[in-house]
């Protein structure tokens, strides 16, 4: 798809004009009765989005430990909902599409694990994970890394459509939701290009499990936040682990190493090399200022959609802390670390991401074929001119209008 210049974003907290209308349709629907509100509590919630599956879905595949942490995740998410986020009509409807969704999933992939349970024996060889803070240039080595033809990935309709079908139409549901989001937010792919069918995050799949990355970023939820950071992790990278399984058995690419990269990681890192000891590691590094002013960025064209109450100040506040934490969770998981890891400096890797990726795959003891030197020319020749060359002039209008 062919990039169009968006409006201009004159602040972090602008938003367009389709949102307010949105909104406004969706408040006289419900006041006037033409349209029922979405409902608050957790149990009507798995009530229709399970509907159509057997109880014994919900737990095909899966310990009592891994049904109850759901449960228990989803009941404080929808407390933290109602009782922090201010949302406003699309934000609730955005809720009440991501929270379905996600139970709707859990409840097909549990069906898929208990009628052919041998998709979660599926052997993989030892994944790649790329791991960074959020806007410090991990995309960009994931999608390196996923042109060689050596290795695979995950596609976006993968991700936030984790079920798999046959005929398999997520490329044209993964378009959908794009085509969507594009509606709401003009400068979506200004901060993160995707495509339905292209080299994506597995963010969806914490999502399914209901980890905090996904939700936080979109509403202000600070206690569900803190909730899940305190949390054990490991029934969310279980989970992880079983649709990686199923996802890589459907598409048939079980056999190649996976490049796997979520920001997450780098808050979880333990718990997702609980599921891959043997894994080899990419971190990326940038400066913890520029990471800052981009994720606050990220963050605040996301909540500003939801809620008509979102302050700038409290995001910078939080994603500092965010940060802070994620570095000393890193720190603190790469000392106990003894397997392949390669590190790359955002700079260096803009400034010759040749020398990078040689270095790269020398530290992870891996061939850099001319196939795949070929493939990451034409993946670089292809994201030269994209939206997301256009943030940091954005960034640098936000900085050059407070300051002024």
């Amino acid at each position: 798809m062919a990039w169009r210049s968006p409006p201009e974003r004159p602040h972090p907290l602008a938003r367009a004009g389709k949102v307010d209308r949105l909104a406004g349709f969706l408040d006289t629907a419900w006041n006037k009765g033409w349209l029922p509100p979405p409902p608050s509590d957790p149990e009507e919630l798995i009530r229709r989005a399970a509907k159509g599956f057997s109880p014994a879905d919900e737990t095909g595949g899966r310990s009592a430990e891994d049904v109850a942490d759901f449960r228990l995740r989803l009941t404080t998410l929808m407390e933290a909902i109602s009782s922090e986020a201010q949302l406003n009509a699309v934000g609730q409807i955005f809720a009440y599409g991501l929270l379905t969704r996600a139970i709707r999933n859990r409840f097909a992939l549990g069906k898929i694990w208990r009628e052919t349970s041998q998709v979660l024996d599926t052997r993989l060889p030892p994944p790649i994970i790329v791991l960074g803070q959020m806007r410090s240039g991990t995309t960009r080595i994931h999608r390196l890394l996923a042109a060689d033809p050596a290795l695979s990935a995950t596609r976006f309709c993968d991700s936030w459509h984790p079920v798999p079908a046959k005929p398999d139409i997520r490329p044209l549901r993964g378009g959908f939701d794009l085509f969507m989001a594009r509606q709401l937010d003009p400068w979506i792919d200004m901060i993160h290009p995707s495509g339905a069918a292209r080299v994506d995050e597995e963010l969806g799949w914490l999502a399914a499990a209901l980890n905090h990355a996904t939700y936080e970023a979109q509403w202000r939820i600070p206690s569900y936040s803190r909730f899940s950071e305190q949390r054990d992790a490991a029934p969310i990278y279980r989970e992880f682990a079983r649709i990686f399984r199923t996802n890589a058995a459907h598409r048939g690419n079980a056999a190649k190493p996976r490049v796997l990269k979520v920001p997450q990681f780098s808050e979880d890192l333990p718990a997702l090399l609980q599921q891959f000891p043997d894994a080899r590691i990419v971190a990326s590094h940038r400066s913890s200022a520029d990471t800052f002013r981009s994720s606050v960025s990220l963050v605040a064209n996301q909540m500003v959609i939801q809620s008509d109450h979102v302050e700038l100040g409290w995001i910078e506040q939080e994603w500092q802390r965010k940060i802070a934490l994620r570095q000393k969770r890193t720190a603190e998981a790469l000392a106990k670390f003894n397997g392949p890891l390669a590190t790359i400096d955002f700079d260096r890797l803009g400034s010759d991401w040749q020398a990078e990726m040689e270095a790269v795959y020398a530290d992870l003891g891996l061939e850099l074929t001319p196939e795949a030197r070929h493939a990451m020319r034409r993946e670089m020749q292809a994201s030269r001119d994209g939206a997301h060359q256009a943030h940091a002039d954005q960034m640098s209008a936000f900085e050059n209008n407070r300051e002024g």
